[in-house]
């Protein structure tokens, strides 16, 4: 009974890894990896079923009108303007503290105002921020 059990609980593995590996393999378009010169630059949806697209063919940018039904020409547009921006890389950036509060505790310029100062006021973890939610929940439940 237990081999019965072991057969067929592994040819049920082999029909699922086989299964697994056929749709990995369809999944991956055979050839080229990409679409070469043709690419969408840039969609903005218009309605429900309306957008406009600006696609890359080669070196020219066209943009086009497409719908649920059929899609338009509708002109072309310089292909430059579609570059993609480079990714700003913050790490060499310094940040100036603006005031030193005690030793080596500082102020960061633009620091939100409800932002947890140095004490933790305003955790979660701080017992002032819950006996100030209880004092509020308590001021808005009493009948007047």
């Amino acid at each position: 009974m237990f081999r019965l059990l072991l057969q067929v609980g592994f040819s049920l593995f082999v029909v699922l890894l086989m299964m697994w590996g056929l749709a990995r393999a369809m999944r991956r378009p055979f050839g080229k990896s990409h679409h070469g010169h043709l690419a969408v630059l840039n969609r903005q949806q218009l309605s429900r079923g309306a957008a406009v697209a600006v696609v890359r063919v080669a070196d020219r940018a066209m943009v086009l009108g497409v719908t649920d039904q059929q899609i338009n020409y509708l002109g072309e547009a310089e292909l430059g303007i579609f570059a993609p921006e480079p990714h700003e890389h913050r790490d060499h950036l310094v940040i100036e503290p603006t005031e030193v509060l005690r030793e080596g505790e500082t102020v960061l310029p633009g620091r939100h105002p409800a932002a947890p100062g140095p004490e933790g006021h305003g955790s979660i973890l701080s017992p002032k921020t819950w006996t100030s939610t209880l004092e509020f929940l308590r001021e808005r439940t009493t009948r007047r």
